[in-house]
């Protein structure tokens, strides 16, 4: 009996311990938890970024960071202090933009489903900035298979940080801004596709979205090496969205996020480097044709492509702004090459 006590207790004590290494993130209005919340640090670093059940590990704070600002869909939610995070919870008012309305042009079915909508992606280093890209782009769908056959760009910027170098074994200064891509969109069309066994999938019935998180990882025990460079530690996490208690098809498709983890290191650095990317895209309007010819342009990393000032629209997710908070004149454009 004594035994068993000793061992519940222990038991307590571990469960407990495990709890006090997150935190979450829940909504003010809902009390339900809030999934991709970015934490910055003062420095520009985004040292946290929370899962589909609102949480972040509290390690990933330190004092010397403060004052936090918490970034959720692309806006400033609020700005915490280090004892902040000593709770276990943390409320958040995410109510600072409607989920907005993807406007269908033509409903008359047809060969092919076009999606238009918004996108931003960056790349960090050891948590700070690397690259930014953000711009207008077309997805088109097979309508029988709803299987994604194309990506079109139609306008975009790209911007990078002043100061990295080309030194082939200081991986660390790397300019990585080739390695900034398009959200992927491979299985919206089909989410059960991602049911395998090398996938963990979790699902957050919200009040105004429904959403499907799925996470995978590779190299988790052994590097891999290549060239003289080790790769380690490789991890994704994709979140979509869909309407409320819908069937979640591509005419419910409501947002998509992926982050991509890997660390990297010539074999001469004493320390893995922590890579992260992240992609997003926001769908504006959905169409049907029968053509899938259309307007596009080649998505090039070395410059900036647009006819307008397409950021600027109040719908847009223009992280760029809350990098340049940061970063100031640091952060440059690339030449608009339109």
């Amino acid at each position: 009996m004594k035994r068993n006590y000793l061992l519940f207790t222990l038991f307590v004590f571990l469960f407990s311990f495990i709890q006090a290494q997150t935190v979450a993130f829940v909504s003010e209005q809902t009390n339900k938890p809030l999934p991709k919340v970015s934490v910055f640090g003062k420095d520009g670093s985004i040292l946290a970024y929370s899962d589909i059940d609102g949480k972040i590990d509290k390690q990933a704070i330190t004092p010397s960071q403060e004052k936090f600002q918490l970034v959720y869909n692309n806006f400033r939610v609020a700005t915490l202090s280090y004892s902040d995070f000593s709770q276990d919870v943390i409320k958040i008012n995410d109510q600072v933009k409607e989920i907005e309305t993807v406007v269908i042009k033509n409903s008359k079915p047809a060969k092919y489903i076009f999606i238009k909508g918004n996108f931003n992606a960056y790349v960090t280093v050891n948590s700070k900035l690397n690259s930014y890209t953000d711009g207008i782009v077309t997805y088109i769908f097979d309508n029988k298979t709803k299987k994604l056959k194309s990506a079109n760009v139609e306008q975009y910027r790209v911007f990078r940080l002043t100061g990295p170098k080309s030194e082939k074994k200081e991986t660390s200064s790397w300019d990585y801004g080739n390695s900034l891509q398009l959200p992927k969109l491979k299985n919206v069309g089909n989410p059960e596709e991602y049911k395998t066994k090398r996938n963990t999938i979790k699902e957050l019935k919200g009040d105004r979205k429904d959403q499907i998180e799925v996470t995978g990882a590779a190299l988790q025990e052994k590097e891999f090496s290549l060239f003289g460079f080790r790769f380690f530690d490789i991890r994704t996490i994709l979140n979509m969205s869909f309407e409320k208690g819908s069937e979640k098809t591509l005419k419910d498709f409501l947002e998509y996020n992926e982050v991509a983890f890997v660390k990297l290191k010539h074999k001469s650095e004493p320390d893995y480097n922590q890579i992260i990317l992240y992609n997003n895209f926001y769908p504006t309007e959905l169409n049907f044709s029968n053509d899938d010819d259309i307007e596009k342009v080649k998505f090039n990393k070395e410059n900036s492509n647009y006819k307008t000032q397409f950021w600027q629209d109040s719908s847009f997710p223009n992280m760029q702004t809350i990098f340049s908070s940061f970063f100031k004149d640091d952060l440059k454009e690339q030449e608009n090459k339109k």
